[in-house]
């Protein structure tokens, strides 16, 4: 069965509206027997009359007044469709599904939302919480646009992974605590501790940092929610390693944050599918660009 084309309806409402063929014609910058031919198509594939004529004035028939209703709605419907494609082509508009740690959406997402809200106000971020593996494997597959992850990351096939920030991790220490000016392993693997999760980077960065001056410590409580790990901290629960970003706000009162000694940094990355990128994704990736630490 054939499909009713946009054009062949644009014309039939042409004429119920300018009660002509000519003047139809002459409207939709079409010859005359073009715009019979298109009537004639449809009249045909629906099976019935579509037009009528009285007194030298055509209007629709009966069926044709639903049809020009319908034809009405469809083309305006269309029309609006383009249109906010275009905005999206354009930038203007657009969502931009974005993937990553929750240290991340804490302090440097709100900064880069932000400066969005501001310049493009039309591009809806969607964020979700995802680990490196899961935000990669989400880009590649199609359900994530950009991605924030933990470096060093594998190569992976159609996927752009670029340094973007380079943040010190800091001992982060109840305040009341008699601590050194620099914090060593061995003076951190005697105190309680309270670390991140064993699924994060983070966990196995922290690990090896610990590991090469000999020291295997085993941590009161393990968390993957960075913000909870400093109100622990805060309580005198125990102390912590984190990366510290320069735009953060300081720490609780009652926390004193420590460099450590040797140092330790937390490196991200920004990913995203190569290719064509979406004027909407790359505004996302300039702003994000513009955080740029390393």
């Amino acid at each position: 069965m054939r499909e009713i084309s946009l054009d062949r309806l644009r014309t039939l409402v042409a004429i119920a509206d300018q009660g002509s063929f000519i003047k139809a014609a002459h409207s939709l910058h079409l010859a005359a027997p073009t715009v019979s031919l298109h009537i004639a198509e449809l009249e045909e594939r629906i099976g019935a009359p579509l037009l009528s004529r009285k007194r030298g004035h055509i209007r629709p028939s009966a069926i044709g007044e639903v049809l020009v209703a319908r034809a009405r709605r469809l083309l305006d419907e269309a029309e609006q469709a383009l249109s906010d494609i275009q905005r999206q082509v354009q930038g203007l508009e657009g969502r931009v599904r974005l993937g990553a740690s929750t240290g991340v959406i804490a302090h440097l997402l709100p900064q880069a939302l932000a400066v969005l809200r501001d310049q493009h106000p039309g591009i809806d971020v969607q964020i979700s919480v995802q680990t490196s593996e899961e935000t990669l494997a989400r880009l590649a597959d199609g359900s994530l646009d950009v991605g924030v992850t933990a470096l060093p990351q594998p190569a992976v096939a159609g996927l752009v992974i670029q340094p973007w920030r380079r943040d010190p991790v800091m001992a982060f220490v109840p305040a009341d605590w008699k601590s050194p000016a620099r914090i060593t392993p061995q003076w951190l693997a005697s105190q309680p501790l309270i670390l991140n999760d064993a699924s994060t980077r983070l966990s196995r960065q922290t690990s090896e940092w610990f590991a090469a001056d000999g020291h295997h410590p085993v941590p009161r409580i393990a968390l993957n929610y960075n913000d909870a790990i400093k109100s622990l901290v805060a309580a005198g629960y125990g102390a912590t390693l984190l990366p510290h970003e320069a735009t953060a706000p300081p720490p609780d009162a009652r926390i004193t944050m420590r460099p450590l000694r040797p140092a330790l940094w937390r490196q991200l990355g920004m990913a995203h599918r190569a290719g064509y990128v979406e004027p909407s994704t790359q505004h996302v990736l300039d702003v994000l660009w513009s955080l740029r630490l390393v």
